[in-house]
């Protein structure tokens, strides 16, 4: 393969890269206004206080009493409520997904490697496994609903890499020339999909427990209470009891990139632990999800301290890999940037 070769596939690469970024850009437009359509004037929602958050279904209406609060989320794709613009978004994200795909299996064949070595490969793969994360629990769990929050980070997050981390193709350094980069890189980006999720689940938990405040309010005073889309969606403990699993999940996920991480850093540096910044901010996020698990399971941490541990896990996570990887020099200096 030639030089011009490898610059051809990697202009290709890019292309896709930028085509997928303007579809997720439309699938966020699609799932924001699905949120909008969900919301609905004050005086028309039905008056039952005991079901706060459930959802609109004509299986809810016609057996209020059997359905739990995780019903509506385990819907069968094909029994699930005909949201027009939700549909729409699911389908441009399916769309996008292929195009992100495409761009980024070009891009490792264009460098003979697999596409994770610097901050822009890491973004460009790690944006799609939230996405094929995404994809693939919508099979199973209708959180259609979450479509705005992920698909808009992920036009950020790829964008902003895009535009700021982009590198042409070089050869790796010598101390990435590991099995682990495969194993470790990749396990620490399945890991943070999966606190993505559980982040946006958590701000949704939030936001709903806000409204059921209010709406509990409302009707002690006889006032109108406020809604819209949260109407539609489950109450905020089962959104909290979501995202606690998700997090459990990507913890056990994120405990095997730590145990990874050491091994390699032993194979190359003839040490497990040397306190490089970048393995002090993986133990640290390895510390607060491990908190956030254990104050929720034994300390009945439930509400809105569990949902801020789970945010602040996630924005750990975001830290760590942009801030620590611009800023802070040691021995992970793999950014690809100048």
């Amino acid at each position: 393969m030639t030089g011009t070769d490898v610059l051809s596939l990697d202009s290709i690469s890019l292309l896709l890269v930028w085509t997928a970024i303007a579809t997720y850009a439309l699938a966020f437009v699609a799932f924001t206004l699905d949120l909008a359509q969900r919301s609905v004037p004050a005086d028309i929602v039905q008056r039952e206080p005991l079901r706060i958050g459930a959802n609109t279904t004509e299986s809810s209406k016609t057996q209020p009493t059997q359905a739990g609060p995780l019903d509506s989320i385990h819907t069968p794709p094909a029994h699930r409520q005909r949201l027009l613009w939700a549909r729409i978004g699911t389908s441009l994200t399916i769309l996008a997904f292929l195009f992100h795909l495409a761009g980024t299996l070009l891009r490792g064949i264009s460098a003979d490697r697999v596409p994770w070595a610097n901050m822009y490969e890491f973004a460009l793969t790690g944006t799609l496994l939230i996405v094929a994360v995404y994809l693939t629990v919508l099979r199973r769990l209708d959180l259609r609903f979450l479509g705005a929050f992920l698909i808009g980070m992920v036009v950020l997050l790829l964008g902003g890499a895009t535009i700021t981390f982009y590198v042409d193709v070089v050869p790796l350094m010598d101390p990435l020339k590991s099995v682990w980069l495969v194993i470790h890189v990749f396990v620490a980006s399945l890991a943070t999909a999966l606190f993505a999720i559980a982040c946006g689940l958590s701000i949704t938990q939030l936001m709903q427990a806000r409204r059921e405040r209010r709406a509990r309010a409302s009707s002690e005073t006889a006032r109108p209470s406020g809604t819209g889309f949260l109407r539609t969606l489950p109450p905020a403990d089962a959104l909290e009891s979501l995202a606690y699993r998700f997090a459990i999940v990507g913890f056990i996920f994120w405990t095997f990139t730590l145990i990874a991480g050491s091994i390699w850093a032993n194979d190359s540096w003839g040490r497990y632990w040397g306190f490089d910044t970048k393995e002090v901010w993986t133990f640290v996020i390895w510390v607060l999800y491990a908190g956030y698990i254990h104050a929720r399971a034994t300390r009945g941490w439930r509400g809105s301290r569990s949902a801020w541990l789970s945010i602040i896990g996630f924005v750990a996570v975001l830290f760590n890999f942009t801030i620590v990887n611009m800023f802070f020099k040691g021995l992970h200096a793999y950014s690809g940037l100048s």
